[in-house]
Parts: structure tokens; C-alpha cells; sequence
């Protein structure tokens, strides 16, 4: 069977599922393989729950004219994605970075739908098997697609870009993530700035940070560029207000004196402008800009503003990295108030970088007076005195609802799979 031939059945039966326990009546079943698990064991499974067909790779003991065998499952899902990007003569926005790029990703969504039918990326399915699923579950009537590409090495951005197909692009930022799987902060420049590769290379435009050197180096060559930043470039903005929530100010490319976003910290800005910039690029109005970015609530762990009991909390537990976790910690020193204590957890990824990066945050804290600083994770060592250790955020959570703590600030912090938000629950 070509992947012509699929594509109609898909036509049929858009609902694609990796995972039996999501299968709903009709759906096409991909088995996917991991470390710990073969979707090919579950082919026969997926058809009695429902699926209409099972795709997998490895040939079944059993025929049945419903499974269907190609030479790879995951390729065949990413192909299939690439002939159903074919169909469309849209925009396709895609967003990578360091830091930020989920938060950006949806700002720049609510701004689009204020005038397009615009899909994009749910949750954080920004990989090789999230991204061609996201890519088809755009429907007929897309004008507009927005797509998150994470990456944790080289030359993976230039995989995805295979298949997405972007015309638009925008790198956040590139920080301390990832080092272990990209060999340094060098190789997290290249592998990044594979999205604004491609895009020179196929005529694409690219939405860039003019306030940072290296994104100018980067998008050298590209045809179109439109920039956005503090000072020098086609859309500026600055903090107005930042105690609590973040306002911001366009001076520049925009009437918008005032957009109070629901968002917590400076340095949320350059998600902001990105947001305008793109919005503006792509006809939007300022009213409706402002109306998208202000109504917009972040969710999922990212820069929540948390209200419990006297207790201000804010939860940005949903991933860390050097450079995120500096920013968070800087941003929460100099917001108004006392009584700040500090909940943060280990920064994955990191490989020999590891030990050394985390003394850097811990050199980072010790510049402050907070009231409490508990750490958790095994990379955190030597700690000053007064510092709380615990090697698990389910530790730390013990030690949390222990405390009686009155009218605080609380910044919790932490990489995926530390969970911090267990500190709340």
C-alpha cells in the first residue's frame, strides 16, 4: 500500500491514536515502539476496541485485511502527516526555543483566532510523534496553523521541518536546555536555528528577537524578516508593569498603550511581542489583539498566579533550565512584597553540566534575602546554611504542609520530572 492509499482511508477516518486507551470507535491505531513497549502487540487489541484500522510494522501471525504493514510505523505516520500538510496552501507558523515557546505558541494562537480558523499544537506535543498527529488533526477549513517544535538534539528541528513544511518561523530564545543532548550551549544554537535553515533555504519569513545578537546572526540571508524587541525593529514594546501580573506598552508597530496580560514575570515580554508582532504581520486588529492577550490564562504549571488562603504562589513548575530558572528566581527577588520563599526542584538534561549549573543557581539565590529556600533533587549540593534539601519533590511537599505560612510569596520551580506541583496537591 502507497501512502496515497492510506491517505484515503485516513480521509475517511481522521482520528489517529498511538495508544489503545485512547481508541475511539473508528479511528486508524498506529503502533508505535519505545524502550519498554511494541504497539505491534496491540494491533489485534486496537480493532477490537474500535479501530476501524491498525497500522503497525512487523508482520502478524494472523492476516486481517484491517491491519495494515509498512516497513516502518513512525515513518508512515510522519509521511502520511507530510501528504496531508501538501493539501493546504496556508500559513504554517512554527515556534522552538529554549524557554517560553509553549507559552508563545499559545498567545500567538489567541491572537490568530480573533480572525482565523487557526490550529495549533495542543499541550506540548512538539516532537516526532506529536507533531505529525497535530499536523493531522487540522481540519478543511484551516486558514492558519501554529505548530511548537521542541528538541533535545541536533538536526531533529531539521526532521520535523521535513514533513511540517513551515512558511513562517520564530526561535524564542536559545538558553541552557537540553546540554546534555546537544553537546553544549553551541550545539543548542544549531540545532535550533535549523527552523530559520530551512526557511532561508525555502523562501519562508521569519519573526525575530532583534534585542538578542545571536537570532540577528542566525536569520542572516533570510529573505523576509520582521522583528520585534525593546528598541530597533518593526514592533517595539516595554514593561509598563510587572509587580504581579505583566503589563506591556507597544510604542512601536501598533496602537497598544496598555495590554494586562494574566501572565507573571518580565520576562514573559518577548512572548508578548512575538504574539503582536505575529498578529499584526497577519492583519489583526489592535483591539483584538489586545483582547486576545489579555484574556488569555496560562494553565498546565507555566507562570500561574496562584491565590491560596493570605498565600500568593506562583506555580512555573511545568519545565526548567538554567536560563529559565535564573530568569524566575531574578523576576521573583524584585517583586513588591516579602515574606518569599523559594520551592525549587532539579534541572534535567544538563549531563556534565549538571553540578555546575546548579551551583550557578544556587550562587543566584544566595544575592537575596528570602524568608525560606528549599531545594529538591540530587544535583543540588553544598547548600549554604539555612537551605532545605530534600532529594523528591514528594519530600519537599511533606515538609510544605507542615508549614504554617502566612501571608508569603512562594515561587515553585522545577524540570517535568521533578513534578513540583506536588508541593500544592
Amino acid at each position: 500500500m502507497q501512502i496515497e492509499d492510506l491517505y484515503k482511508i485516513y480521509l475517511e477516518h481522521p482520528g489517529i491514536q498511538t495508544d489503545t486507551r485512547k481508541i475511539k470507535p473508528g479511528d486508524i491505531f498506529f503502533a508505535l515502539k519505545g524502550p519498554n513497549f511494541n504497539g505491534n502487540d496491540y494491533l489485534q487489541k486496537a480493532l477490537e476496541l474500535g479501530a476501524a484500522y491498525a497500522v503497525g510494522d512487523e508482520i502478524q501471525t494472523e492476516t486481517n485485511e484491517r491491519i495494515l504493514i509498512f516497513h516502518d510505523s513512525l515513518e508512515t505516520l510522519q509521511q502520511l502527516a507530510k501528504y496531508h500538510r501538501l493539501q493546504f496552501d496556508i500559513p504554517f507558523i512554527a515556534i522552538t526555543g529554549s524557554n517560553g515557546k509553549t507559552t508563545t505558541k499559545e498567545l500567538v494562537h489567541e491572537v490568530l483566532s480573533a480572525k482565523y480558523k487557526c490550529y495549533t499544537t495542543e499541550g506540548n506535543l512538539n516532537n516526532h510523534i506529536g507533531i505529525p498527529l497535530t499536523i493531522l488533526k487540522i481540519k478543511a477549513d484551516a486558514e492558519i496553523a501554529v505548530i511548537e517544535m521542541g528538541a533535545n538534539h541536533q538536526k531533529e528541528i531539521e526532521s520535523y521541518c521535513k514533513y511540517a513544511l513551515p512558511t513562517h518561523g520564530n526561535i524564542t530564545n536559545i538558553g541552557k536546555a537540553h546540554l546534555e543532548g546537544f553537546g553544549g550551549e553551541e550545539g543548542v544554537k544549531k540545532g535550533k536555528g535549523e527552523l530559520l535553515v530551512y526557511l532561508r533555504e525555502n523562501g519562508g519569513t521569519a519573526f525575530i528577537n532583534n534585542d538578542y545578537p545571536p537570532m540577528r546572526e542566525l536569520s542572516a540571508g533570510i529573505q523576509h524578516i520582521i522583528t520585534y524587541g525593546t528598541s530597533d525593529a518593526d514592533y517595539i514594546g516595554e514593561i509598563k508593569e510587572d509587580s504581579e501580573l505583566l503589563e506591556v506598552s507597544i510604542t512601536k508597530g501598533a496602537d497598544l498603550p496598555s495590554i494586562k496580560t494574566q501572565l507573571v514575570g518580565g520576562y514573559n515580554l518577548p512572548n508578548v511581542l512575538t504574539a503582536v508582532c505575529i498578529g499584526k504581520s497577519f492583519g489583526v486588529s489592535d483591539d483584538a489583539i489586545k483582547a486576545a492577550l489579555e484574556q488569555y490564562t496560562p494553565s498546565n504549571s507555566r507562570s500561574q498566579l496562584i491565590q491560596k488562603g493570605t498565600n500568593k504562589i506562583i506555580l512555573d513548575a511545568y519545565n526548567a533550565n538554567p536560563t529559565s530558572m535564573k530568569a524566575a528566581i531574578e523576576n521573583f527577588a524584585k517583586m513588591e512584597g516579602g515574606n518569599k520563599v523559594l520551592v525549587l526542584g532539579g534541572m534535567m538534561e544538563l549531563g556534565d553540566a549538571s553540578e555546575k549549573e546548579h551551583a550557578q543557581i544556587v550562587q543566584t539565590i544566595a544575592k537575596y534575602d528570602w524568608t525560606k529556600v528549599v531545594l529538591a533533587g540530587k544535583d543540588y549540593q553544598q547548600l549554604p546554611d539555612g537551605y532545605l534539601h530534600f532529594n523528591s519533590s514528594a519530600e519537599a511537599a511533606e515538609w510544605y504542609r507542615a508549614q504554617q505560612f502566612d501571608h508569603a510569596q512562594i515561587l515553585v520551580k522545577g524540570s517535568r520530572s521533578m513534578q513540583m506541583e506536588k508541593i500544592l496537591e
